[in-house]
């Protein structure tokens, strides 16, 4: 199994994460600040922060699931196919999560949404898989997996609990799907009902925050 690129992405996050543990201007700079970003047109801390992590354990466990699906995708698609699908929801996630929070002050990091769309691209090049999720003692299928992420960071964005950046998750989710489309539309098709689930869920529960706040009178 091809794990050339998988492992050099790891490598790279790992020691930019590692600089920025030990050295807070280099943090600074590089971390997602939505206002700082509108503000200043700092976009290019859409993709450096996920780059950075909150601390060994965060950067851990974010590797670790990079190591787990990305070699499949890797293997299946080839190193530039599996960059595109990174990039593209590293960058997907951000751009859902900066428009979120727009009028927020919103700070945030991690390679969290970039991974979303590695796994979810997996579940659907790789259909009929099963995923271990700790500490479930036994394994989930990969389809209700999917729908469980899905709802669950779309309640998390609807609530805004907790520090986790649900919307990235789901940016990143999205814009992985949307890659894979484009390189293997075969594997959507093949999956469409559970494809066509997730998009339909996305929609609804969108339109349904944005009538929410606007009501409410809310800035979001």
């Amino acid at each position: 199994m091809t794990t050339t690129m998988t492992i050099l992405v790891i490598l790279i996050t790992a020691f930019i994460s590692w600089h920025g543990f030990k050295n807070p201007d280099f943090f600074e700079r590089y971390i997602f600040d939505a206002q700082r970003i509108l503000r200043n047109s700092e976009y290019l801390r859409i993709i450096s922060s996920g780059f950075l992590h909150a601390g060994w354990m965060h950067l851990i466990f974010n590797m670790l699931s990079l190591y787990f699906f990305g070699p499949y995708i890797e293997t299946i698609s080839g190193p530039f196919l599996f960059l595109m699908i990174y990039f593209a929801s590293l960058i997907g996630g951000g751009i859902l999560s900066l428009w979120m929070n727009r009028n927020l002050e919103y700070r945030a990091l991690g390679a969290s949404g970039a991974v979303s769309g590695i796994v979810f691209s997996c579940i659907f090049l790789f259909p009929g898989g099963s995923i271990f999720i700790f500490p479930i003692p036994f394994p989930i299928p990969a389809w209700l997996y999917a729908i469980l992420f899905v709802g669950i960071s779309l309640y998390g964005m609807k609530s805004r609990a907790g520090i986790i950046g649900h919307d990235a998750h789901l940016g990143g989710a999205l814009s992985g799907l949307i890659v894979t489309f484009i390189i293997a539309p075969q594997a959507i098709l093949s999956n469409i009902f559970l494809f066509i689930v997730i998009i339909g869920m996305v929609i609804v529960s969108l339109i349904y925050i944005h009538k929410r706040f606007t009501l409410n009178g809310e800035k979001y």
